[in-house]
């Protein structure tokens, strides 16, 4: 028997489970599973990443400087305060690699996205489930949870896969309330989707102990890609560059994410157009007796009556060609996670739901 042992907390982490995209024996299948962009990245952003193959023998830069003057540019940030990684999930690892650690406690809540449990795992951190109130992050809680050992609160707002989200009043109280020795990092995967939102931005500029993340795999339709990028203060921000690969994101993607955040047209096409149809699939969810709360990202948490009710709907909508997202590891074993897609998707899976809530 060997003696070689992982590091204290990796043997305990459940590997992430990403969004099904096939059904056995069934075709024609609608991936609703993943919170994808069901139209797309933009012509703009396709067309640089088709540029982009002629040089795929070159290393790409090490300081991102040229995406990170366009989200500036975009955003109305500090270039100087960014941080590019593979995903929002790469930025939410260094902060706990940086942060986190035997001893230390890292805050998320009953229903946050899993990679803040898993992440604070792998670098040997007590993960602290804190419970949310009627599925809405609970700024209360969270504050009474902290204690000498807390090292970092993670809170997604909008949250994932609830779609609730907290006011920028409760984020500035949460972000005040703290210890001295905590970090607060609000993840914003899903900010784009929210009108006049700025993704916690403003706390960041005002404030040393707030990190904000982003991702372009939602609004800007680059999931394939894997782009995100992080905001904070300039010290988090010389931690984490020290511990960042120099290679971390490849030159197809950097010039592609750079052209898409550049295209507001693009940006605002698609937050209209899910707005639209996730207000839409509300309603006909809702007249066929499954509720949800007003979400404010890409997706519905439709709720059922119990856990073998959501499973068999879930069964149901697989036999329709229908890939949606079961989130009992998120403890929520009553809820369906539906993305929005495009119009023929969403009338196809209300549809669906209609039919099987008819027939039980």
């Amino acid at each position: 028997m060997t003696g070689i042992k992982p590091q204290p907390g990796i043997m305990k982490i459940a590997p992430y489970q990403g969004g099904a995209s096939c059904v056995d024996g069934v075709a024609n299948v609608v991936k609703l599973s993943s919170n994808e962009n069901p139209i797309g990245a933009s012509d703009d952003a396709k067309e640089a990443f088709r540029k982009a193959s002629f040089d795929l023998h070159r290393y790409p830069p090490t300081d991102h400087a040229s995406l990170r003057e366009a989200i500036g540019e975009v955003h109305g940030l500090d270039p100087g305060r960014m941080i590019c990684g593979v995903g929002s999930d790469e930025i939410i690892a260094f902060l706990c690699q940086a942060y986190a650690g035997p001893g230390t406690e890292v805050i998320h809540t009953e229903h946050g996205f899993a990679m803040y449990r898993i992440s604070a795992l792998a670098n040997g951190a007590r993960p602290v489930e804190v419970a949310e109130r009627d599925r809405v992050t609970d700024i209360d809680a969270i504050l009474a949870a902290c204690t000498p050992k807390t090292s970092i609160v993670f809170i997604a707002n909008p949250n994932n896969p609830t779609g609730t989200m907290v006011g920028e009043g409760e984020l500035a109280r949460l972000a005040d309330g703290l210890p001295d020795h905590v970090l607060l990092v609000i993840d914003g995967a899903y900010a784009e989707y929210v009108d006049g939102y700025d993704g916690g931005a403003a706390l960041v500029e005002a404030r040393e102990n707030v990190v904000m993340t982003r991702t372009f795999s939602k609004l800007y339709g680059l999931g394939g890609l894997r782009v995100g990028w992080g905001y904070g203060p300039a010290h988090v921000i010389d931690v984490l560059n020290r511990i960042r690969g120099p290679f971390n994101l490849s030159q197809p993607a950097l010039v592609t994410a750079e052209a898409a955040v550049r295209d507001a047209a693009w940006a605002d096409k698609c937050r209209n157009e899910n707005a639209r149809m996730r207000a839409w699939l509300a309603d006909a969810l809702a007249g066929h007796g499954v509720a949800s709360d007003t979400s404010t990202a890409n997706f519905i948490l439709a709720r059922f009556a119990g856990p073998k009710e959501a499973e068999a709907c879930d069964e149901y909508l697989k036999t329709q060609g229908l890939i949606v997202r079961r989130v009992a590891g998120y403890n929520l074993p009553q809820c369906l996670r539906i993305t929005v897609g495009d119009e023929p998707a969403c009338r196809r899976v209300a549809h669906a739901v209609g039919q099987f809530m008819g027939a039980i």
